[in-house]
């Protein structure tokens, strides 16, 4: 079965806790403190691969969650990291979130791969924040959730050349002749319900082609199959539109698959196309050049060929041309990293961020070491590198921002050693006189990250 659109849910690991812990050997009265970090959470990595073909086992398996990290111990052991979930995935797939409909990875070429969701920091144990005023804390952080989220998986075939027109225009016979393909094949309309890709040669010279099945006027509001499948020629480098010699208007035939796919999408619309008249065994040539000067009518710059699948007469030609289109396309377009077709280079498309070695675990922490930033603010209450900012909302301060939010989240508020520090970091960041300056007493509610708690301990 071809399926080439699922849903997952998509869980990165969660970041191990870090530990609190004291050194008790015989013979040493004062150890100190000894918790090991928590160990970070496993990141969720698409990896293209070209013997996936579907995304059917999505339907089935729609959970993709990544191991979360191990907490950190004693000794100042840290905690395991948790283990990548790494997926296989069809070349040419492209991963979308769909709360913000960002593209989060557009996978072209076989072995690449991208980090979908990362994992979350482990937290740091109480052994990190050991000094020379603070010399046996009895806090540590917590570990930073992994990213979840909904996303959509869209599999769109890699080719050099796209079949478009018409039901029963002759597209999967054209495919069966030029190439080892073989789609289904009949004389009615919609044969074809799933794409189907061939390779052609010409000169020594490798096409990729992808049928797609036959469009219809009203394909683009949902009408007919191939509008579904638009997708998996929007990447092909030339159109190749198939007219059937037959029709009773060709120009209105090759009019009405121009239309569709400009509602579709106005750069498929734009690429380079080559027309072909099918099914020309026998027929008139009056006839074949009025069809060809109709379609000429309606593009005066488009190139028309006659040509006949079951006589094998003027595919050489038209194959000809699409290896000059696919040529051009290439000086144009080629660079470093892109898909093998053969001997040939086909270029693609990069999106999101490539796996790469795991980043360092946890946040460095602005209340042990390093420089106190210098604050400024302005009327909407933000600092000049808008690192935080403030909002009074009834009778709280909401406080936003990656960083303070980041220590939010690593912080323990069942535990007062580790939300005093929450607060020591405020106040050097500059938030805490910020929200004097606003009316904020000791008694006030501030919400950080959808955590609340008093400005002053109570």
């Amino acid at each position: 079965m071809f399926i080439d659109t699922a849903k997952v849910e998509i869980k990165a690991g969660k970041g191990g806790n870090g530990a609190v812990s004291f050194r008790h050997e015989i013979y040493i009265p004062k150890g100190g403190p000894d918790g090991g970090t928590g160990g970070r959470g496993g990141d969720v990595v698409f990896e293209a691969s070209k013997d996936e073909n579907t995304l059917l086992s999505f339907r089935y398996s729609p959970l993709l969650y990544a191991k979360d990290g191990g907490n950190g111990s004693g000794q100042n052991s840290t905690g395991k990291s948790g283990e990548d979930l790494v997926v296989k995935v069809p070349v040419g797939t492209l991963v979308r979130r769909l709360d913000t409909d960002e593209i989060l990875a557009d996978l072209t070429a076989d072995g690449e791969q991208a980090i979908i969701a990362h994992g979350g920091d482990g937290g740091f144990g109480n052994a990190h924040f050991k000094s020379s005023t603070r010399q046996a804390p009895k806090f540590a952080e917590l570990g930073e959730k992994g990213e979840e989220f909904t996303a959509e998986i869209e599999l769109r075939l890699l080719a050099d050349v796209g079949l478009l027109g018409l039901p029963n225009a002759g597209k999967s016979t054209f495919l069966s002749v030029v190439s080892s393909a073989k789609p289904e094949i009949a004389d009615y309309p919609f044969t074809t319900l799933i794409p189907n890709l061939g390779v052609a040669t010409i000169d020594d010279f490798d096409i990729l082609i992808a049928d797609i099945p036959g469009l219809i006027e009203g394909a683009s509001d949902g009408k007919g199959l191939g509008d579904a499948f638009l997708r998996h020629v929007e990447r092909t480098a030339v159109l190749l539109h198939l007219v059937d010699v037959y029709s009773d208007d060709a120009g209105a035939a090759y009019q009405t698959i121009r239309t569709e796919l400009k509602k579709h999408s106005e750069p498929l619309s734009l690429k380079p196309e080559i027309v072909a008249l099918t099914k020309t065994e026998g027929v008139d040539q009056d006839i074949i050049n009025m069809q060809m000067s109709s379609i000429l009518a309606i593009n005066p710059d488009t190139k028309v060929y006659a040509i006949s699948s079951a006589a094998h007469a003027g595919l050489t030609e038209v194959l000809r041309a699409l290896k000059e289109v696919i040529e051009q396309s290439e000086k144009e377009n080629i660079s470093p990293g892109s898909v093998h077709i053969g001997d040939r280079v086909s270029q693609p498309v990069v999106t999101g961020e490539l796996a790469s070695p795991r980043r360092n675990s946890g946040v460095s922490s602005v209340d042990d070491s390093g420089e106190i930033p210098v604050i400024k603010l302005d009327a909407s209450h933000k600092n000049e590198n808008s690192d935080w900012s403030i909002e009074k909302s009834d009778d709280k301060f909401i406080v936003t921002g990656a960083k303070i939010e980041k220590f939010a989240r690593r912080t323990n508020f069942d535990n007062w050693e580790s939300l005093n520090r929450l607060r020591d970091i405020m106040k050097k960041l500059g938030i805490r006189a910020e929200l004097t300056r606003l009316g904020a007493e000791p008694t006030s509610v501030i919400e950080i990250g959808g955590q609340e708690f008093t400005l002053v301990e109570q």
